[in-house]
């Protein structure tokens, strides 16, 4: 029997990989956070739902007893495109906007930061997408700073140098990548992630571990990384069945962010096939990345097994497992999902076999696929998905 844990005692600031202001009610540190970055006149990001909700209200709020002279944009919607960005730009530049504060998930974070950068480019969005050096493209010159005030645990955008954004043309998701897209200040409020519903929260809780995992697997010499992913598996491994459970569990609200947060900083090492497939059906289907990532997550695992048993069993170990191996982990993964309602199949978010040919070609030419342990072709991407559409592994 572990002791329960305060709360109050989950509270810190930190600078890595920026500042972050942890703990619960820091968001009434958003006049000192704004100051810090000079920001005078700052334009709230975020998504419709937020704008109405009591969290949205407090942060306009908090800004306007401190007499910060902020103003809303809430056009962002779920997989943002660059039509909401273009639309962001615009409401920057005429309202005079000298910065961004950023409030939502991955999608309202991505779409702010994406805003706050195109601010400061001539060139369109899409060059600037990470592949190889397109980023020494960028104007750094007008560029605005971002406060980042996350209110899921699962992307760990708030602490990320990229933004994806869907292409509406072609139905891609798209990775914007510039080193100075990282906010200069991050307020990790778990207060503002209390009123997320339990299927939500246990979607973006899987996402918050693929990142971790995935960066643990992925090839490569990077300690750092390796020992915060673990961290930070073992952290979930821990709270997000609580979080799911007792939505009002403050300390798992607490662990949950600051892991999400973690495996942002850990996936700097990679991500991997986890993340190739999933970017596709959410450009093509727009469906919900979390819950794609959980679907398809066991079966990466199961073909990546030959390069990553023995750091899985070492993972297996130290969070804890009673069967410390590979085929432990795995099970553990499984019954995750059972308990979170995860389906099996990537049947249940509309993927049919006629899809495979269009996606697997765009999972193979994802920037996260040189990332994965084993090299997969686009043969291979086509495989995995049709063994995600059976549900075999699970059978």
């Amino acid at each position: 029997m572990t002791e329960p844990i305060d709360p109050d005692n989950l509270r810190g600031n930190w600078s890595y990989p920026t500042t972050i202001r942890f703990g619960a009610g820091r968001i009434e540190e958003l006049p000192a956070a704004c100051a810090a970055l000079g920001i005078e006149r700052p334009l709230l990001i975020t998504d419709p739902g937020l704008a109405d909700h009591e969290v949205g209200q407090r942060v306009l709020a908090i800004a306007h007893a401190a007499d910060l002279p902020i103003e809303l944009f809430a056009d962002v919607r779920p997989n943002p495109t660059a039509d909401c960005v273009a639309a962001g730009v615009e409401a920057l530049r005429d309202g005079g906007h000298d910065g961004v504060v950023a409030l939502g998930g991955g999608s309202g974070l991505d779409a702010a930061k994406a805003i706050a950068f195109m601010a400061a480019q001539e060139r369109p969005i899409w060059d600037f997408e990470d592949r190889g050096d397109n980023w020494r493209r960028a104007s750094v010159a007008g560029l605005l700073p971002v406060v980042a005030v996350p209110t899921t645990a699962g992307t760990g955008s708030e602490v990320g140098r990229a933004a994806v954004i869907t292409r509406q043309d072609t139905q891609e998701k798209c990775i914007i990548f510039h080193p100075r897209m990282l906010p200069g200040q991050v307020i990790a409020d778990p207060e503002l992630t209390l009123g997320l519903p339990a299927h939500l929260t246990a979607w973006t809780g899987i996402d918050a571990l693929s990142h971790s995992l995935e960066a643990l697997c992925a090839p490569g010499f990077h300690p750092m990384a390796d020992g915060i992913a673990s961290q930070a598996i073992g952290m979930i491994h821990r709270w997000l069945p609580r979080a799911v459970e007792d939505g009002g569990n403050l300390a798992a609200r607490a662990e949950m962010l600051a892991a999400a947060s973690m495996g942002a900083v850990a996936f700097q090492k990679g991500l991997g096939a986890m993340h190739a497939l999933a970017h596709p059906i959410g450009g093509l289907l727009d469906r919900h990345h979390g819950l794609t990532i959980a679907i398809v997550m066991p079966y990466v695992l199961a073909f990546n097994r030959p390069v990553i048993e023995q750091p899985i069993a070492r993972l297996a170990g130290m969070i804890g497992l009673a069967q410390a191996d590979f085929d432990g982990f795995l099970g553990w993964l499984l019954e995750l999902r059972r308990n979170l309602e995860i389906p099996n199949d990537l049947g249940a978010l509309g993927v049919t076999e006629q899809h495979v040919s269009v996606l697997a070609p765009r999972a193979a030419a994802d920037p996260s696929a040189g990332g994965n342990p084993l090299p997969l072709d686009e043969a291979g991407y086509a495989a995995l998905y049709r063994e995600a559409l059976a549900g075999q592994l699970i059978a």
